[in-house]
Protein backbone atom coordinates (compact mmCIF):
# COMPACT_ATOMS: atom_id res chain seq x y z
CA UNK A 1 0.00 0.00 0.00
CA UNK A 2 0.91 3.43 -0.43
CA UNK A 3 2.24 5.41 2.32
CA UNK A 4 0.76 8.88 2.76
CA UNK A 5 4.03 10.86 1.89
CA UNK A 6 4.02 8.84 -1.24
CA UNK A 7 0.52 9.19 -2.06
CA UNK A 8 0.94 12.84 -1.79
CA UNK A 9 4.25 13.20 -3.74
CA UNK A 10 3.24 10.67 -6.36
CA UNK A 11 -0.53 12.25 -6.95
CA UNK A 12 0.18 15.40 -9.12
CA UNK A 13 0.46 15.12 -13.11
CA UNK A 14 3.76 16.74 -14.52
CA UNK A 15 5.05 18.36 -17.94
CA UNK A 16 4.94 16.86 -21.18
CA UNK A 17 3.59 13.89 -19.94
CA UNK A 18 2.61 13.76 -16.77
CA UNK A 19 4.90 13.54 -13.49
CA UNK A 20 4.14 13.35 -9.94
CA UNK A 21 3.76 15.33 -7.03
CA UNK A 22 2.20 18.31 -5.28
CA UNK A 23 3.21 19.31 -1.71
CA UNK A 24 1.61 20.61 1.05
CA UNK A 25 1.97 24.42 0.48
CA UNK A 26 0.92 24.29 -3.17
CA UNK A 27 -2.18 22.28 -2.22
CA UNK A 28 -3.26 24.66 0.26
CA UNK A 29 -2.82 26.93 -2.55
CA UNK A 30 -5.19 25.02 -4.76
CA UNK A 31 -8.39 25.76 -1.97
CA UNK A 32 -7.62 29.54 -2.28
CA UNK A 33 -10.09 31.36 -4.48
CA UNK A 34 -8.47 34.82 -6.05
CA UNK A 35 -10.79 37.99 -5.01
CA UNK A 36 -11.43 39.15 -8.21
CA UNK A 37 -14.97 37.75 -9.83
CA UNK A 38 -14.11 36.42 -13.72
CA UNK A 39 -15.34 39.03 -16.70
CA UNK A 40 -16.76 35.99 -17.88
CA UNK A 41 -17.19 31.97 -17.08
CA UNK A 42 -18.74 29.06 -18.24
CA UNK A 43 -18.83 25.52 -20.06
CA UNK A 44 -17.31 24.42 -23.56
CA UNK A 45 -18.07 20.97 -24.70
CA UNK A 46 -15.11 19.82 -26.83
CA UNK A 47 -14.80 16.27 -28.42
CA UNK A 48 -16.74 14.69 -25.48
CA UNK A 49 -15.19 16.77 -22.77
CA UNK A 50 -17.16 19.73 -20.96
CA UNK A 51 -14.47 22.23 -19.98
CA UNK A 52 -14.89 24.60 -17.40
CA UNK A 53 -13.04 28.33 -17.92
CA UNK A 54 -13.33 31.49 -16.72
CA UNK A 55 -11.64 35.09 -18.24
CA UNK A 56 -10.38 37.30 -16.16
CA UNK A 57 -8.50 40.79 -16.45
CA UNK A 58 -7.58 43.02 -19.62
CA UNK A 59 -4.75 43.21 -21.84
CA UNK A 60 -3.43 40.65 -24.21
CA UNK A 61 -5.05 37.43 -23.93
CA UNK A 62 -3.26 34.73 -22.02
CA UNK A 63 -3.97 31.10 -21.85
CA UNK A 64 -2.86 29.75 -18.32
CA UNK A 65 -3.14 26.13 -17.94
CA UNK A 66 -2.40 24.03 -14.12
CA UNK A 67 -0.97 21.40 -12.89
CA UNK A 68 -2.40 17.83 -12.22
CA UNK A 69 -4.79 16.84 -9.42
CA UNK A 70 -5.08 20.68 -9.27
CA UNK A 71 -7.81 23.43 -11.10
CA UNK A 72 -7.14 27.32 -12.10
CA UNK A 73 -7.65 28.14 -8.46
CA UNK A 74 -4.41 26.95 -7.89
CA UNK A 75 -3.00 30.41 -9.38
CA UNK A 76 -5.45 31.92 -6.88
CA UNK A 77 -2.05 33.58 -5.02
CA UNK A 78 -0.21 35.04 -8.25
CA UNK A 79 -3.52 35.72 -10.45
CA UNK A 80 -3.63 39.47 -9.47
CA UNK A 81 -0.23 39.93 -11.18
CA UNK A 82 -1.04 38.19 -14.24
CA UNK A 83 -4.60 40.13 -14.41
CA UNK A 84 -2.84 43.15 -14.26
CA UNK A 85 -1.57 43.06 -17.28
CA UNK A 86 -3.26 40.57 -19.53
CA UNK A 87 -6.78 38.95 -19.95
CA UNK A 88 -5.85 35.22 -18.30
CA UNK A 89 -7.77 32.73 -20.05
CA UNK A 90 -8.34 29.91 -17.47
CA UNK A 91 -9.19 26.54 -18.19
CA UNK A 92 -9.75 23.03 -15.97
CA UNK A 93 -7.98 20.67 -17.46
CA UNK A 94 -9.96 17.32 -18.49
CA UNK A 95 -10.80 15.51 -14.77
CA UNK A 96 -9.97 18.33 -13.06
CA UNK A 97 -11.29 21.23 -11.01
CA UNK A 98 -14.87 21.76 -12.66
CA UNK A 99 -14.41 19.77 -15.93
CA UNK A 100 -15.51 15.82 -15.65
CA UNK A 101 -13.72 13.11 -16.04
CA UNK A 102 -16.05 11.40 -18.15
CA UNK A 103 -15.24 8.25 -20.34
CA UNK A 104 -13.25 10.09 -23.03
CA UNK A 105 -9.47 8.35 -22.82
CA UNK A 106 -7.12 11.04 -21.11
CA UNK A 107 -4.25 12.73 -23.25
CA UNK A 108 -1.86 15.65 -23.14
CA UNK A 109 -2.22 15.27 -27.25
CA UNK A 110 -5.65 15.40 -26.86
CA UNK A 111 -6.26 18.37 -24.71
CA UNK A 112 -3.47 20.41 -26.68
CA UNK A 113 -5.66 20.04 -29.35
CA UNK A 114 -9.02 20.98 -27.21
CA UNK A 115 -7.32 24.12 -26.19
CA UNK A 116 -7.68 25.21 -29.35
CA UNK A 117 -11.10 24.55 -30.08
CA UNK A 118 -11.89 26.16 -26.76
CA UNK A 119 -10.14 29.38 -28.05
CA UNK A 120 -11.74 29.73 -31.08
CA UNK A 121 -15.60 28.94 -30.01
CA UNK A 122 -14.21 31.74 -27.24
CA UNK A 123 -13.35 33.99 -30.04
CA UNK A 124 -9.19 34.24 -29.62
CA UNK A 125 -7.16 33.92 -31.89
CA UNK A 126 -2.78 34.15 -30.98
CA UNK A 127 -2.34 34.26 -27.30
CA UNK A 128 0.24 33.74 -25.47
CA UNK A 129 0.45 30.82 -22.87
CA UNK A 130 1.73 29.87 -19.40
CA UNK A 131 1.52 26.51 -18.30
CA UNK A 132 2.64 24.56 -15.36
CA UNK A 133 3.35 21.14 -14.90
CA UNK A 134 0.40 18.70 -16.41
CA UNK A 135 -0.68 22.24 -18.05
CA UNK A 136 2.87 22.81 -19.32
CA UNK A 137 2.26 19.79 -21.34
CA UNK A 138 -1.09 19.91 -22.73
CA UNK A 139 0.51 23.87 -23.06
CA UNK A 140 3.46 22.18 -25.41
CA UNK A 141 1.33 20.10 -27.17
CA UNK A 142 -1.26 23.24 -28.06
CA UNK A 143 1.95 25.13 -29.29
CA UNK A 144 3.35 21.82 -31.35
CA UNK A 145 0.12 20.71 -33.12
CA UNK A 146 -1.68 24.49 -33.95
CA UNK A 147 1.74 27.21 -33.82
CA UNK A 148 -0.30 29.60 -35.61
CA UNK A 149 -2.35 30.13 -32.45
CA UNK A 150 0.46 31.23 -29.81
CA UNK A 151 2.67 33.85 -29.41
CA UNK A 152 4.57 33.17 -26.83
CA UNK A 153 4.76 30.16 -24.81
CA UNK A 154 5.93 29.33 -21.20
CA UNK A 155 6.66 25.85 -19.79
CA UNK A 156 7.39 25.92 -15.92
CA UNK A 157 8.54 22.74 -15.12
CA UNK A 158 7.22 20.48 -17.58
CA UNK A 159 10.25 18.14 -19.20
CA UNK A 160 9.66 16.50 -22.90
CA UNK A 161 10.56 12.89 -22.12
CA UNK A 162 9.94 10.52 -19.05
CA UNK A 163 13.41 9.60 -18.87
CA UNK A 164 13.89 13.14 -17.32
CA UNK A 165 12.46 11.99 -14.25
CA UNK A 166 14.75 10.98 -11.36
CA UNK A 167 14.71 7.35 -11.04
CA UNK A 168 12.74 7.59 -8.00
CA UNK A 169 10.39 10.04 -9.06
CA UNK A 170 9.74 7.26 -11.76
CA UNK A 171 8.67 4.72 -9.20
CA UNK A 172 6.76 6.40 -7.05
CA UNK A 173 4.46 7.66 -9.89
CA UNK A 174 4.20 3.95 -10.77
CA UNK A 175 2.60 3.83 -7.88
CA UNK A 176 -0.68 6.17 -8.30
CA UNK A 177 -3.54 4.65 -8.36
CA UNK A 178 -6.85 3.90 -6.89
CA UNK A 179 -5.80 2.61 -3.28
CA UNK A 180 -3.97 6.01 -2.53
CA UNK A 181 -7.73 7.03 -2.10
CA UNK A 182 -7.57 6.98 1.50
CA UNK A 183 -4.41 8.36 2.36
CA UNK A 184 -5.56 11.59 0.68
CA UNK A 185 -8.86 12.07 1.66
CA UNK A 186 -7.53 14.57 4.80
CA UNK A 187 -5.13 16.41 1.96
CA UNK A 188 -6.14 19.94 0.69
CA UNK A 189 -5.72 18.53 -2.99
CA UNK A 190 -8.83 15.91 -2.33
CA UNK A 191 -10.57 18.28 -0.65
CA UNK A 192 -10.36 21.34 -3.34
CA UNK A 193 -11.24 18.98 -5.89
CA UNK A 194 -14.82 17.66 -3.92
CA UNK A 195 -15.52 21.42 -3.13
CA UNK A 196 -15.95 21.76 -7.06
CA UNK A 197 -15.92 18.89 -8.94
CA UNK A 198 -19.40 18.21 -10.85
CA UNK A 199 -18.97 14.50 -9.45
CA UNK A 200 -16.90 14.30 -6.38
CA UNK A 201 -17.17 10.48 -6.80
CA UNK A 202 -14.63 10.38 -9.58
CA UNK A 203 -11.68 11.20 -7.82
CA UNK A 204 -10.28 7.44 -7.39
CA UNK A 205 -11.32 6.99 -11.15
CA UNK A 206 -9.30 9.76 -11.70
CA UNK A 207 -6.00 8.49 -9.65
CA UNK A 208 -6.55 5.42 -11.80
CA UNK A 209 -6.19 7.63 -14.96
CA UNK A 210 -3.62 9.74 -14.30
CA UNK A 211 -1.35 7.00 -13.12
CA UNK A 212 -2.48 4.42 -16.05
CA UNK A 213 -1.33 7.41 -18.44
CA UNK A 214 1.90 8.04 -16.35
CA UNK A 215 3.50 4.33 -16.46
CA UNK A 216 3.06 5.03 -20.32
CA UNK A 217 6.73 5.65 -21.85
CA UNK A 218 6.59 8.68 -23.32
CA UNK A 219 9.41 10.93 -25.99
CA UNK A 220 8.29 14.51 -27.24
CA UNK A 221 11.92 15.64 -28.06
CA UNK A 222 10.90 15.85 -32.22
CA UNK A 223 7.97 17.87 -31.41
CA UNK A 224 10.47 20.03 -29.13
CA UNK A 225 12.81 20.69 -32.11
CA UNK A 226 9.96 21.97 -34.02
CA UNK A 227 8.46 24.39 -31.78
CA UNK A 228 8.42 27.39 -33.86
CA UNK A 229 6.79 30.01 -31.05
CA UNK A 230 9.12 32.14 -28.70
CA UNK A 231 9.25 29.49 -25.52
CA UNK A 232 11.12 30.43 -22.08
CA UNK A 233 11.68 27.14 -20.14
CA UNK A 234 11.13 27.46 -16.93
CA UNK A 235 12.75 25.25 -13.85
CA UNK A 236 13.62 24.91 -10.03
CA UNK A 237 16.61 24.34 -9.49
CA UNK A 238 16.05 21.37 -7.21
CA UNK A 239 13.02 20.59 -9.81
CA UNK A 240 12.03 16.94 -10.26
CA UNK A 241 13.74 16.80 -13.71
CA UNK A 242 17.73 16.12 -14.04
CA UNK A 243 19.76 18.91 -14.87
CA UNK A 244 20.86 17.14 -17.93
CA UNK A 245 17.52 16.95 -19.30
CA UNK A 246 16.80 20.46 -18.61
CA UNK A 247 19.51 21.52 -20.82
CA UNK A 248 18.72 19.13 -23.42
CA UNK A 249 15.23 20.54 -23.59
CA UNK A 250 17.02 24.15 -24.34
CA UNK A 251 19.05 22.46 -26.77
CA UNK A 252 16.27 21.00 -28.59
CA UNK A 253 15.15 24.07 -28.94
CA UNK A 254 18.16 25.37 -30.66
CA UNK A 255 19.42 27.69 -27.30
CA UNK A 256 22.80 26.65 -25.25
CA UNK A 257 24.70 26.05 -28.09
CA UNK A 258 26.90 28.97 -28.75
CA UNK A 259 27.86 31.83 -27.54
CA UNK A 260 25.41 34.34 -27.58
CA UNK A 261 27.98 37.10 -29.05
CA UNK A 262 28.01 40.91 -28.28
CA UNK A 263 25.63 41.86 -30.50
CA UNK A 264 23.95 39.07 -28.89
CA UNK A 265 23.57 37.42 -32.80
CA UNK A 266 24.37 34.15 -31.39
CA UNK A 267 21.35 33.81 -28.99
CA UNK A 268 18.38 31.84 -30.11
CA UNK A 269 14.71 33.30 -29.58
CA UNK A 270 13.99 30.91 -26.72
CA UNK A 271 14.94 31.17 -23.18
CA UNK A 272 15.99 29.18 -19.93
CA UNK A 273 15.49 30.56 -16.70
CA UNK A 274 16.89 28.09 -13.30
CA UNK A 275 15.71 29.92 -10.48
CA UNK A 276 17.32 29.46 -7.40
CA UNK A 277 15.87 28.05 -4.15
CA UNK A 278 12.77 26.24 -6.21
CA UNK A 279 11.50 23.16 -6.64
CA UNK A 280 8.68 21.24 -8.79
CA UNK A 281 6.06 21.92 -5.68
CA UNK A 282 6.75 25.71 -5.12
CA UNK A 283 7.74 27.43 -8.39
CA UNK A 284 4.59 27.97 -9.95
CA UNK A 285 3.84 30.44 -6.88
CA UNK A 286 6.92 31.84 -6.63
CA UNK A 287 6.83 36.07 -7.57
CA UNK A 288 10.44 35.35 -9.63
CA UNK A 289 8.33 32.78 -11.78
CA UNK A 290 5.91 35.66 -12.15
CA UNK A 291 8.43 38.55 -13.09
CA UNK A 292 10.18 35.88 -15.71
CA UNK A 293 7.20 34.57 -17.38
CA UNK A 294 5.88 38.02 -17.85
CA UNK A 295 9.27 39.99 -18.79
CA UNK A 296 9.54 37.46 -21.43
CA UNK A 297 5.84 37.25 -22.60
CA UNK A 298 5.48 40.81 -22.93
CA UNK A 299 9.10 40.74 -24.47
CA UNK A 300 10.33 43.02 -21.79
CA UNK A 301 14.15 41.69 -21.14
CA UNK A 302 15.42 43.96 -23.18
CA UNK A 303 19.56 43.81 -21.89
CA UNK A 304 20.76 47.49 -20.69
CA UNK A 305 23.78 48.87 -22.51
CA UNK A 306 26.67 48.04 -20.44
CA UNK A 307 28.97 51.27 -21.49
CA UNK A 308 25.38 53.31 -20.75
CA UNK A 309 26.35 55.98 -17.45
Amino acid sequence: MTPPRCALRAATILGAATAAAVAAPAAQASAQKPAQAPVKSGHVAVNGVNYYYEVRGQGAPLLLLHGGLGSMDMFGPILPALTARHQVIAVDLHGHGRTALGERPFSLEAQGADMDAILKQLGYGKVDVLGYSMGGGVAFQLAAQHPERVNRLVLVSAGYAQDGFYADMLKQQAQVNAQAMPFMKDTPMYQSYVAVAPRPQDFPKLLDTLGDYMRKPYDYSDQAAKLSPPTLLVFGDSDMYRPEHIVKFYQLLGGGLRDGGWQREGMSRHRLAILPGRTHYDIFLSPEMVRTALGFIDDADKPADWKAD
